[in-house]
């Protein structure tokens, strides 16, 4: 209606002057068309030039061919907190890296520190994508030449995944499926999963090994053995290149300061341990809840195992070397050594310098009382070992950033389609 309300208003003697001189001047400006197309045409050939000459550009994208000493690596769920630790070792490392996330849980402040860590051609890229999406997810793998993927992205709170059941087993297990299916179709031979404690359940002997029975109790637990199931089952037929990682409580952050673990703020009451204490003592909630006194341990919290996060992806970086074809390794990644909720706490508030006021509570739905690992197998087999094994250190360089980042990541980049 506007449209037609416009043309209305328009004067006669104006269409009527448009028509009269396209007939009078057709003559005159065909010429004058010629040479604004050839103009246009030198123009368009000057700028393809100029860009051939700039690095990195081929005719294809760098991202899409396999160049020799340079191992592409995928990094589903690279926004994230534990991924985008990765992507910044791997790239320290001199890989070329892919980052795939739909941002539900990443961070595109983390994605903006890493682009421009890294900003040569050919390094790293950032794909806004769901891995849910199996067509979009095909199309990824069709237009990137991948040696190998590390599979992070997945939603990761226990007693979340009480309450939503089925979105864990579709978020963890099947989009781990279809990266199954894109890897076969596609050829990328080398897969390193990150797997969970959770899918041990409740050990009745302590230290967890990887030969501990498997029985998860809680929908995250589950859904992630479903996963590492398919992926074990796969393998037996194609000669790819499998590491399973179980690991157990990620703390710490980037000791340079530049990442760090910002969760949203709808999600802080799922969250890690670390990050509640944090919030604690920078006033945003008023105290911590310990839920659970009631357990069979040595003061009635939980005991668990609490693995720094540089520790972890240098434990992911040594499987990704250490993958060979046909070949399927399982790892536990801990220190080895259990600490109680209580000692943790006692540990927060060394490091931040604040009293933090604690409230006690009855049991989160889905816990369970002691986990701790035996790390020997990756020991020995590996070469790794936890080195930031000070629970109380990890945490203070784990305040650092959570000081100077107040409000989390810087989320004014806006990543172009």
């Amino acid at each position: 209606m506007l449209t037609t309300s416009r043309s209305r208003n328009q004067p006669r003697a104006g269409r009527s002057w448009f028509f009269s001189g396209m007939d009078c001047s057709v003559s005159r400006r065909k010429p004058q068309l010629l040479v604004k197309i050839i103009i246009v045409v030198l123009l368009a050939a000057v700028c393809v030039f100029i860009l051939k000459q700039a690095p990195g550009f081929s005719g294809t994208s760098v991202f899409a061919k396999h160049d020799s000493g340079m191992t592409h690596v995928l990094v589903t769920g690279g926004a994230g907190y534990i991924g985008s630790h990765a992507t910044l070792r791997l790239l320290k490392d001199s890989y070329r890296v892919t980052i795939v996330d739909n941002l539900s849980r990443g961070n595109i402040g983390a994605v903006k520190i890493l682009l421009k860590l890294f900003p040569e051609p050919g390094r790293l890229q950032f794909i806004f994508a769901d891995l849910g999406d199996a067509k979009v997810v095909d199309r990824i793998f069709a237009q990137n030449a991948f040696d190998a993927v590390m599979h992070f992205a997945a939603v990761a709170y226990v007693g979340e995944s009480t309450l939503e059941p089925l979105r864990y087993y579709h978020n963890i297990t099947s989009n781990t499926l279809v990266i199954l299916e894109s890897m076969a179709k596609h050829g990328v031979k080398t897969l390193i999963y990150s797997s969970t404690c959770a899918t041990y359940g409740e050990p009745e002997k302590m230290p967890i090994t990887e030969n501990t029975p498997q029985f998860p109790i809680n929908p995250y637990g589950k859904a992630k053995k479903m996963a590492e199931d398919m992926i074990l089952d796969f393998s037996k037929t194609t000669d790819m290149a499998v590491m399973i990682l179980r690991y157990f409580n990620v703390i710490g952050s980037d000791p340079e300061g530049r990442l760090g673990e910002a969760p949203r703020p709808e999600l802080r009451e799922q969250g890690r341990i670390s990050g509640a204490c944090f919030d604690a003592a920078r006033g945003i909630i008023p105290g911590l809840k310990v839920k659970g006194t009631d357990y069979p341990t040595r003061d009635g919290t939980c005991i668990r195992d609490y693995i720094d996060v540089t520790d972890l992806v240098d434990a992911h970086v040594k499987a990704l070397g250490n993958a060979m074809p046909k070949n399927v390794g399982i790892y536990n990644v801990g220190t080895g050594k259990g600490r109680s909720v209580k000692e943790f706490v006692e540990a927060c508030k060394k490091a931040t310098g604040v009293d933090i006021k604690v409230d006690y509570l009855e049991r989160r739905p889905g816990d369970y009382a002691e986990v701790y690992s035996d790390p020997s197998k990756i020991n020995k087999e590996l070469n790794w070992t936890a080195n930031y094994t000070d629970l109380e250190q990890s945490l203070r360089i784990a305040w650092r950033w959570q000081k100077s980042h107040r409000n989390g990541y810087d989320t004014s980049l806006i990543i172009p389609n």
